[in-house]
Order: C-alpha cells, then structure tokens, then sequence
C-alpha cells in the first residue's frame, strides 16, 4: 500500500491478489468549512450573553421598585384599615371627593367603595350629597354651605 498526498486530496492505492493490481482508490477527506459554524456558535453565544444581561437588569428594576415600595410604605401605610384609607383620601382631596374618584384611586371594586362609603356615612364620618347621577362624599365638617339645612347651626 502506498499513500501519496497531492494538495488536499488523499490518494490511496491497494493492491490486493484478488483485485486489479492497477486499481486506484482515491479518497477524498471530509473537508468542513469552519465559517459558517463559527458564525453561528458566535450568534448563539451573543444571544445568550444578551439574553443574561437582560435578565438581570429586570432583577435589578425589580429589587428597586421594591425598595421604593418598602419606603412608602414604611410610614405606616401599609397597617391602614379600608375605612381609614378612604378617610386618608378625602382628607388629601380637601374633604370632598367624587365616589367615582374615590373608586378610581383605590384598587377595589365599585360595591366595597361603596359599601366602605355606606358604613362610614353610618358612622357620621362622611356625608354622601346625590349630584345628578354622582355622589359627592364630604367629610364631617367640609360639606357644601348648601346642603346644611337652615336648622342647623353654621360652624365658624
């Protein structure tokens, strides 16, 4: 058996007693073209790094948005039963406010608004005056000038 190499093709010849003694066998090697794999190990490889690096940033937006979170609710926020949040509310409003409004800043459904309004009212702490087709809720003591009968004494 002799091997001879000519410019990247193998050209192996056999001699055997039982075949042609001029029989040549040429072989030829499997030749990989390394360009476009490497381009695409390489895209995978930029996909995942980006892919890492957005994961984290996320992480980070998170944990911040936490501790913003924590922060505000560390004033005692958090320990604020329903009724004395709705109170909070109208106070910061200046006394009044429309139910509709009120229903719109809290993320509870129009019946515990209004509910939560009714149990209030019961109490003495809000007033609820029928506008058209709104209520307007008025702290005690920041109701119109309007909606106070003429019995009742003015508070100066």
């Amino acid at each position: 058996m002799s091997i001879q190499f000519r410019s990247a093709v193998v050209t192996v010849a056999f001699t055997a007693p039982a075949v042609d003694t001029d029989t040549v066998f040429q072989f030829v090697p499997m030749q990989v073209q390394w360009g476009p794999h490497l381009a695409a190990l390489g895209g995978i490889v930029a996909l995942v790094v980006l892919g890492c690096v957005l994961a984290l940033r996320n992480r980070l937006e998170e944990s911040a948005s936490f501790t913003t979170t924590a922060d505000t609710d560390s004033e005692g926020e958090e320990f604020l039963t329903d009724r004395e949040k709705v109170r909070r509310l109208i106070s910061e409003n200046g006394g009044r406010m429309k139910q509709s409004e009120i229903v719109d800043s809290v993320s509870w459904s129009k019946a515990k608004v209004s509910r939560l309004l009714a149990d209030l009212e019961e109490d003495g702490q809000v007033t609820k005056l029928r506008l058209g087709r709104e209520n307007l809720v008025c702290l005690s003591g920041h109701e119109p000038s309007a909606s106070k009968s003429p019995e009742q004494p003015k508070q100066d």
